[in-house]
């Protein structure tokens, strides 16, 4: 039995609307592996936490403020994809709860997990896949892996399919966290599978990439680990 902690971006749940095609493959295709296997999905804000964030600077521009606006956000996105998956039960809030949850069951989902520092629920996914002591922390995005520039924006950046924990610690290091911020991982993600040791890998909404990434086959995204 394999522990995955999935990290489901919110440009993948909302890209602009509500990509409920998309989601109900995506669903079916984790409800057969968590019938063998102990998934966690943690999903982040996307462009609904970033709308109402840049809404609230408008009004208020605290810090704290824009961070209870995305945690709202990423639990909203929560409870949709827990809609698709047909879970009507309650959506943990905690980090502990989550563990608490998976020993009852095979399939965990949730938005971030409190308010902390620096931190967006790729942070969140993070602690959980070092508390269950996951086989894989797999981030889900937009795009296929990590790039040297941002992709969407240089025609010339260039794609990395592995790097190390140190040297990705100093790639992220160099960007200012801010509430809402759209990277493949934040700097508190970075720590904790630095420290954890924890094998992550980038990877777009391809349902059969993943499926060649959960089977241990060679799949297209970006692999951090021991390299």
């Amino acid at each position: 039995m394999k522990k995955v902690v999935i990290s489901l971006g919110g440009s993948i749940i909302i890209p602009d609307k509500v990509d409920y095609g998309y989601l109900k493959k995506f669903s079916k295709f984790i409800k057969k592996f968590s019938k063998k296997n102990k998934v966690v999905i943690v999903t982040g804000g996307g462009s609904t936490a970033r709308k109402y964030i840049d809404g609230m600077k408008h009004i208020n521009s605290n810090p704290d403020m824009l961070s209870i606006v995305g945690i709202a956000s990423t639990r909203l996105n929560a409870r949709l994809v827990s809609g698709v998956f047909d879970i009507k039960d309650e959506i943990p809030e905690k980090l502990l709860d989550v563990k608490k949850f998976l020993r009852k069951r095979n399939l965990v989902i949730c938005g971030a997990l409190g308010m902390q520092k620096n931190m967006t629920s790729d942070g969140n996914a993070a602690e959980v896949a070092e508390l269950i002591k996951a086989d894989y922390l797999i981030n889900m995005t937009n795009v296929k892996g990590l790039y040297d520039k941002n992709p969407k924006t240089n025609k010339s950046a260039k794609f990395i399919p592995e790097i190390s924990f140190k040297d990705f610690m100093t790639r992220i290091n160099k960007i200012k966290f801010k509430a809402g911020q759209h990277f493949v991982l934040d700097q508190s993600a970075a720590k904790i599978i630095s420290r954890s040791k924890i094998k992550t890998c980038i990877v777009n909404n391809d349902l059969k990439n993943l499926n060649k990434l959960l089977n241990e086959k060679k799949f297209v995204g970006t692999v951090i680990g021991d390299v």
